[in-house]
């Protein structure tokens, strides 16, 4: 069973990201954040994800909203799809899934009749008061940045 985040505060949480940055919540105060779970650098469906939100970055800034992408991929890997995509937010490494566990995005899964636990596709959207205002969680790519922006110019 889940945890369901929404109306908590934001797990904290500190990696190393693209860029040569390390990333904490810290980072972000006073602005609102989306972070953003997926399973794999440059997979089909990691690819268009990352690109929506790149295609829609200066909608999010205008909103006084940043982006953050997290995966277990290392920074190496980060700084490969970054690049080769053109993301303009940064891409935090969590090989030891500490920050996917905080956010309990470790799920059951199955691929050609095998379990394995992998990354869940899930969104977080934070305000900038650090309180988790609305999660997704299974997402499906196609659609899903634009309902999140619907979300933020709510806020």
């Amino acid at each position: 069973m889940e945890k369901k985040l929404e109306g908590k505060k934001c797990p904290i949480f500190k990696g190393d990201s693209t860029s040569n940055k390390v990333i904490s919540n810290k980072d972000f105060l006073g602005k609102n954040l989306v972070i953003y779970f997926y399973p794999k650098d440059s997979t089909p469906g990691c690819t268009t994800e990352g690109q929506d939100f790149r295609d829609n970055y200066k909608n999010f800034k205008k909103l006084n909203t940043d982006i953050l992408g997290v995966s277990r991929d290392s920074v190496k890997s980060h700084e490969n799809f970054k690049q080769k995509q053109s993301f303009p937010f940064e891409l935090l490494s969590d090989p030891e899934e500490i920050m996917c566990k905080a956010f309990d995005v470790m799920k059951l899964k199955s691929m050609y009749g095998k379990e394995y636990i992998g990354v869940d596709r899930s969104t977080f959207l934070i305000s900038s008061e650090g309180k988790i205002i609305k999660e997704w969680r299974s997402v499906k790519v196609k659609g899903h940045v634009d309902e999140v922006l619907d979300e933020v110019k709510k806020l």
